[in-house]
């Protein structure tokens, strides 16, 4: 009977092991990036933030500098072709009076791609325009189904400019999931938030949890604009079908967020396909300036948020967007991947 359970032990060790092997792993291959697919190893995932690892500091763009250098990026990952940097009404601080202020947006932008052993033909994007696909991306970040009719207005200074003008947001496509998600924020960063709260003495609060409002969908290849998202990956081969979603609304820190995967046919293997991501999340740079505030106090120096967001403070912890963005990213696009390769048709 021992041998039995030793056995049965191994083999059970085996196809641990097994499943581990097939894991995606991220290689930070620099900027810029390395895209040629010739080069891409099996089960790597070629990545790039600016930032040479996940602990490392990650670069930020200017918006306009984005727009002007990298209009491809801009016309795809903006929430929308047209997106420009909003005039927003300002309350009345210690620094400035009330009144219009043109918010100024800094941009992270991580990009990526890796393979799938699966041929273009055999995708059905349609079925990850899911609730449960989205909580299994990042189980930290609750999510629910919103109607269409129920979105923020975007009429406050958060949603200011993010009012889509080509179609109103969740709708005018199909499939099409409206969501409503929260994320509380972990380890130190909500104690750390009290005191802020407590020092500052201003009517708005920081929150110790971020809200945020967007959409998710598929669109096929028929749908899809070719000739320019082959100019956006790089790669000159039919676009198979598009991920795509897109945060409209965020009640904090960030002006909006977009996540977009691209595949594509494999240039000489017709059982592969090409999967180019990207994580984009605009920040005002109201938020990164506020590091005056926070160096003031002691034990605030570490809760600068440039250095929260880009991993670099001591309150950063987990692995979702506590973590900094550069982990953030690279942690939710390896996981994407791992969940597209486990689901076989």
């Amino acid at each position: 009977m021992w041998t039995r359970h030793a056995i049965a032990l191994v083999a059970l060790l085996g196809t641990l092991s097994a499943a581990r092997a097939e894991d995606f792993r991220i290689e930070d291959v620099g900027s810029p990036p390395n895209w040629d697919v010739a080069a891409l190893k099996p089960g790597t995932i070629a990545f790039s933030d600016g930032a040479g690892s996940a602990s490392g500091a990650a670069n930020l763009i200017a918006f306009t500098e984005w727009g002007r250098t990298l209009p491809a990026q801009k016309k795809f990952l903006s929430l929308y072709p047209a997106y420009s940097e909003p005039t927003v009404t300002k309350a009345a601080s210690a620094d400035a009076p009330a009144g219009p202020v043109l918010e100024k947006l800094s941009m992270y932008v991580a990009q990526a791609r890796f393979l799938l052993n699966r041929a273009p033909g055999s995708l059905n994007l349609a079925r990850y325009v899911s609730l449960p696909f989205l909580e299994k991306i990042d189980p930290a970040i609750k999510h629910k189904l919103l109607a269409a009719t129920d979105i923020s207005p975007l009429t406050d200074p958060q949603g200011t400019g993010n009012v889509n003008p080509d179609r109103k947001w969740c709708t005018g496509r199909n499939p099409l999931i409206c969501i409503e998600s929260t994320y509380k924020l972990e380890g130190k960063i909500p104690l750390g938030v009290m005191l802020v709260n407590k020092l500052r003495d201003t009517p708005k609060k920081v929150s110790d949890h971020i809200d945020f409002q967007g959409e998710m969908s598929a669109m096929s290849t028929a749908d899809s604009d070719q000739a320019g998202l082959k100019e956006l990956t790089g790669l000159d081969t039919a676009v198979a079908g598009v991920l795509e979603q897109n945060i409209f609304y965020v009640n904090q820190i960030m002006k909006f967020g977009k996540l977009l995967a691209v595949f594509q046919a494999h240039p000489v293997e017709a059982n592969k396909t090409v999967v180019t991501a990207y994580m984009v999340l605009a920040i005002p740079e109201s938020v990164l300036d506020k590091k005056k505030d926070f160096e003031k106090v002691p034990v605030l120096r570490n809760l600068v948020p440039a250095q929260v967001l880009m991993g670099q403070s001591s309150f950063n912890s987990g692995d979702s967007i506590s973590a900094g963005l550069p982990k953030y990213a690279r942690n939710e696009i390896r996981t994407i991947a791992n969940l597209l390769a486990a689901d076989k048709p």
